[in-house]
């Protein structure tokens, strides 16, 4: 929907803090849970170690792809799949996978793992993590292994990652933008701790849109209303706009068929063949965001082949491409305000800082709002005099820093210049840290096979104007996906329906009360249609839990990720200090 379409984002670090800044630097306050409550053995759950399972099934036709040979190279730690003369502790390797799975002896394209080998004396098997999307690079992922899970996780499994078909260094969606664009979708999908910014700001394409295309932004974004258009006259740029782009990707991407072939049902095939030639029996996956649907459609593809599942941030799959916006443009919506009540109360300010956000809550939210509309008519000035700050750019800042609670200080830092000194300078240093690396190309080439366009021109405005009433300041940017994908022109058939997985071992979603990208109904409604589900809760603020939260969520899911087991029935992790 991590962050457009709908806007999901990557995963947080798993060194959980919350922070206040203080001189540029961020200050760790350990965050507490209550109510861990006891846990429960999972005897369904099948065992990652050594004993034996039943050997999973090659489907038909696929043989040749599922006994090849894997040829793993040690690699740098960063960097990619770089070769390596050392021992790093990395390794990577590309393998070969079909093009269309329904035609399996005709094109093929390549796929990228990286995995980070077990720190531990006794390797459990193979963890497999996907940061989220569509559209994030999960060899960068695993580059940061020591912040994206804890030393339990890194201690008992080979941690890989991988880029879906279409991203970074597997078979890529390719774009040029006229400054050679390398290929789409190779974002980071965290940082390291003492970065001034968590990769979870870097929005994934569950949620909004990464960097809408620039020249249908500015109407798309700003809602018709403001910019003085008819709706026909915005759906008719937004189609230009989409046309454009695609033809642009089309004439790029080698082999052209890849827009065709990068939906999730295919991805969740690859990581069926990943898995096989990783060696183990079972898939154990960590997903978050975008991930928790690729996991889920994986578990309704192969529950036998499942194995310890963590699906963190989910994605409802019963929803259309209109409804997960209008439930992402709800959840920014509320969140805002909840970041308007913690910066009055003086939680979201630096050290030594006060709120530039007077009055209630409302009154607050207003102000937000008044500051983009005025610099969509006066750009602010920044310290480089080539360089301004419109509205678009302060709406991408807020609703990107939405993500991740513990970075609302430097919203606050930055709103503060912006409206007290009409400065945008701190602004655009975090618009260029949040958008760097996303890729719109890659993540409405996913979204738009995915999920199929639904309704028309009359239905679309009535959409759009609902959107406009519930979220007057994020509704607008996040409406009218089904006119873009229509533009797209690579649509799926696969109507939205629940997910059951049936037969598949215990699978744990998990849900942040507050979480903007990825609704909480959503996660509970994920849990309740998988058969195996079982919801675990964080009440907090921002997206995703894990890596975020505290030692509540972290221990539940590393129980069951390391010895396979589930929490209590309904434990629900408060945050606090």
């Amino acid at each position: 929907m991590k962050n457009g379409v709908n806007e999901f984002s990557g995963p947080r670090r798993v060194a959980s803090r919350r922070r206040r800044v203080s001189a540029g630097a961020l200050a760790a306050v350990a965050g507490v849970c209550l109510g861990a409550g006891a846990v429960v053995p999972a005897a369904a759950v099948p065992a990652a170690g050594p004993a034996p399972v039943a050997k999973a099934a090659v489907p038909q036709g696929l043989e040749s792809f599922y006994g090849q040979k894997v040829e793993w190279y040690d690699c740098a730690a960063t960097g990619g799949m770089e070769k390596s003369a050392d021992r790093t502790g990395f390794q990577c390797a590309k393998v070969t996978v079909p093009l269309d799975y329904s035609h399996p002896d005709g094109q093929t394209i390549e796929i990228a793992m990286k995995k980070h080998l077990a720190t531990g004396s006794t390797r459990q098997g193979t963890l497999f993590a996907n940061p989220g999307g569509p559209g994030y690079s999960g060899v960068d992922m695993v580059e940061n292994n020591e912040t994206q899970f804890s030393p339990t996780v890194n201690q008992a499994y080979d941690i890989i990652g991988f880029d879906p078909r279409g991203v970074g260094s597997s078979t890529a969606i390719t774009c040029d933008d006229g400054a050679g664009q390398q290929p789409a979708g190779a974002a980071q999908g965290g940082m390291g701790v003492d970065d001034p910014l968590p990769g979870s700001l870097i929005a994934d394409a569950v949620g909004d849109d990464p960097t809408p295309f620039r020249d249908a932004q500015d109407p798309a974004a700003e809602g018709g209303a403001e910019g003085n258009i008819s709706f026909p006259t915005l759906i008719d740029e937004i189609t230009k706009d989409f046309k454009q782009e695609e033809a642009n990707c089309a004439a790029h991407t080698k082999p052209a068929g890849l827009l065709d072939h990068v939906d999730t049902v295919s991805v969740a095939r690859d990581l069926d063949v990943l898995r096989a030639l990783s060696g183990d029996q079972k898939l154990n996956y960590l997903g978050f965001s975008y991930g928790t649907y690729l996991g889920a459609i994986y578990a309704e593809l192969f529950p036998a082949n499942t194995g310890r599942m963590v699906l963190d941030g989910a994605v409802d799959p019963t929803l259309s491409l209109g409804g997960r916006a209008t439930g992402q443009a709800k959840g920014f919506e509320t969140s805002l305000r909840t970041y308007v009540e913690q910066c009055q109360s003086g939680q979201a300010v630096q050290e030594g800082q006060g709120c530039p956000l007077t009055g209630d809550a409302d009154a607050g939210v207003q102000q937000i709002r008044a500051l983009i509309t005025s610099a969509d008519q006066t750009p602010l000035k920044t310290a480089d005099p080539n360089v301004t700050v419109d509205g678009r750019t302060i709406r991408s800042v807020v609703r990107r820093f939405l993500y991740s609670s513990e970075y609302w200080p430097l919203l606050t830092y930055a709103l503060d210049q912006a409206i007290t000194q009409k400065d945008g300078s701190y602004v655009q240093v975090l618009y260029g840290r949040a958008t760097a690396g996303s890729s719109t190309p890659t993540f409405y080439a996913v979204n738009c096979q995915d999920i199929p366009v639904q309704g028309d021109v009359t239905s679309w405005e009535k959409e759009y104007r609902q959107n406009l009433q519930s979220s007057p300041t994020f509704g607008a940017s996040l409406s009218n996906q089904d006119a873009r994908c229509q533009a797209w022109g690579h649509s799926g058939t696969r109507e939205p329906a629940p997910i059951h997985a049936k037969g598949a071992a215990p699978i744990l979603v998990v849900g942040t009360t507050g979480d903007p990208a990825t609704p909480y109904a959503w996660a509970q409604a994920l849990a309740e249609q998988l058969e195996s589900g079982q919801l675990l809760t964080w009440e907090g603020d921002g997206h995703t839990a894990y890596g975020r939260s505290g030692p509540c969520i972290h221990d539940a899911v590393d129980a069951y990720l390391t010895s396979g087991t589930v929490p209590e029935p309904g434990l629900t992790c408060k945050s606090g200090q």
